[in-house]
């Protein structure tokens, strides 16, 4: 590689595609250019496989504070109140401006259809059928693309931020079309990289969902908070040989009742709320009977055009593998989710390093607490991403634009050392940092990730490529996620631990926040 070749200067450089990545482009480009680089192609996001919907309190029947309330209790003590307020008060908002996008939700005559989920009190979710996320990601695309001052660059691997004297100024990058590595210079970086689900062998993410925003963040320094807090979703198609296939909660919203090895339905004896419970309750209630015997989610009450016509991704998919939802019991299990906590920022998407921002699933803003309330995912990275164009724009006014020579990364084919890493690190996460947590695995768990990151730092010295740079991400993240739950001597939300089964609601941490002590680089070099 020629290091002294000419390099991307860019005013503002989003890393990622999903929801937050592109509605921050489309505002941000008012004020400049803007670069925004994902690893694989500009669709392939946690926003595209999203079905259930945006939550807003659009009804007559609902309200900003029933929706502030269900938000709060899910999150179980931990949310920013000043936070949920500020999100639930700008919903129906964005759902208009979606709508302006060309977002076409469901309708029902001459108004939006509604719809329930998980600790949700009213049905107050918009949704374009089973896939909401996949109509707002082209939505969102379609605009960005009609932008001439918006780059979007596929398959370039953003790697490691440019740090200089406590500030960022842009993120090393792999091409993996050239296999080159370039540097891309701005005077604001974002964040948009989305969850970290695959660090564990049962997930609903996609492949892309390693980790790698938390994981650079850390490294340079950014303070990571409540990364302890993974939410499971509960209802992942359970048949082997077949790929993560997630079973919308809006099933549920709709009449799906949980049903154990015997038929019986169960939720009843875990919440009040039933099949409708929040997502750790309903998690850990199917882990419990899962010990016994399979577990089913059971449609056959409802009537096959109507399982057709609102779940038709679902219902089409299913089908493929041998289930019809209107006669057949669906066997589920939970899988790895959603990260509520990541990157800390404040309310415009700031971190503790100047030049740099964090907005989606990788950041924790406060928003959703120990466990997020179904279908504010999206809501929020709507809310936070234009909030951080705006604070971001203003200033990057301040700002120089700098070049330095780039670092002699060395390249690596890729091979069976890295993949062999990576089945251990995440079958290590699903049995011992899982659904159900204690000090004892916590702490084997710990020890066993120390291992693997020695052995994934002696391949990163010998040279790079993009699995072992996912690797090294998705230890990263792991140790942190291990970290923070060893510290955290309690359950709450989606953190259970069988040797602190109550909330300690005397000596209990608000929240848990990790920082880089070491002075070693940030860098592969």
């Amino acid at each position: 590689m020629d290091s002294e070749r000419e390099h991307m200067k860019t005013d503002f450089l989003v890393i990622g595609s999903g929801i937050s990545g592109l509605n921050y482009s489309l505002k941000a480009a008012e004020c400049g250019e803007v670069t925004i680089v994902t690893k694989k192609k500009v669709m392939e996001s946690n926003t595209n496989y999203a079905q259930g919907g945006i939550a807003a309190a659009l009804d007559p029947l609902d309200s900003y504070d029933q929706h502030i309330q269900d938000t709060i209790v899910t999150g179980d003590g931990l949310c920013d109140k000043e936070v949920v307020e500020l999100v639930v008060k700008e919903a129906p908002e964005k759902i208009k401006e979606l709508m302006q996008l060309g977002v076409q939700f469901n309708r029902e005559e001459d108004r939006l259809s509604l719809t329930r989920e998980g600790g949700h009190s009213k049905r107050r979710i918009v949704f374009v059928g089973d896939s909401t996320g996949h109509a707002v990601e082209q939505a969102f695309v379609s605009n960005v693309k009609k932008r001439s001052n918006v780059h979007i660059l596929e398959g370039y691997f953003a790697f490691d931020l440019i740090i200089e004297n406590g500030r960022c100024y842009g993120a090393y990058c792999l091409n993996n079309y050239d296999q080159e590595f370039e540097a891309v210079y701005a005077k604001a970086t974002v964040m948009a990289t989305g969850g970290l689900g695959r660090v564990y062998e049962k997930t609903s993410n996609p492949e892309i969902a390693t980790g790698d925003g938390a994981a650079m963040a850390y490294r340079a320094g950014a303070e990571i908070e409540d990364i302890e807090f993974i939410q499971f979703h509960p209802t992942l198609l359970d048949k082997e040989e077949t790929e993560p296939f997630l079973i919308s909660e809006v099933v549920r919203g709709e009449g799906g009742i949980l049903r154990n090895w015997e038929g019986a339905p169960f939720m009843e004896k875990y919440h009040k709320m039933k099949d409708l419970a929040p997502r750790d309750t309903v998690t850990r209630a199917i882990i419990a009977e899962l010990e016994k015997g399979p577990v089913f989610l059971d449609l056959t009450t409802k009537k096959k055009q109507f399982l057709e016509e609102r779940f038709p991704t679902i219902y089409k998919r299913l089908k493929d593998y041998g289930i019809s939802m209107h006669r057949d019991f669906i066997p589920i299990i939970p899988a790895a989710h959603y990260a509520c906590g990541g990157v800390k920022t404040d309310l415009n998407g700031r971190t503790n390093i100047d030049g740099l921002y964090a907005i989606g699933e990788v950041s924790r803003t406060g928003l959703h607490g120990a466990n997020r309330l179904a279908s504010n995912s999206l809501l929020g990275c709507l809310v936070f991403s234009l909030r951080t164009a705006d604070a971001s724009a203003k200033e990057a006014e301040k700002r120089n634009n700098v070049e330095k020579k780039i670092p002699e990364f060395r390249l690596s084919d890729p091979g069976e050392p890295e993949e062999g890493l990576r089945r251990k690190l995440r079958s290590l996460m699903w049995k011992k940092v899982g659904v159900i947590r204690n000090g004892t695995t916590l702490q084997e768990a710990m020890r066993e990730l120390q291992k693997i990151d020695k052995e994934g730092t002696r391949l990163t010295t010998e040279g790079i490529n993009e699995r072992r740079i996912e690797l090294r991400n998705m230890t990263t993240v792991a140790e942190l996620i291990t970290k923070a739950a060893l510290i955290r001597t309690e359950s709450r939300g989606t953190h259970y631990r069988t040797d602190y089964p109550r909330k300690d609601d005397i000596n209990w941490r608000r929240s848990i926040k990790l920082t880089k002590t070491s002075s070693k680089s940030n860098t592969y070099i």
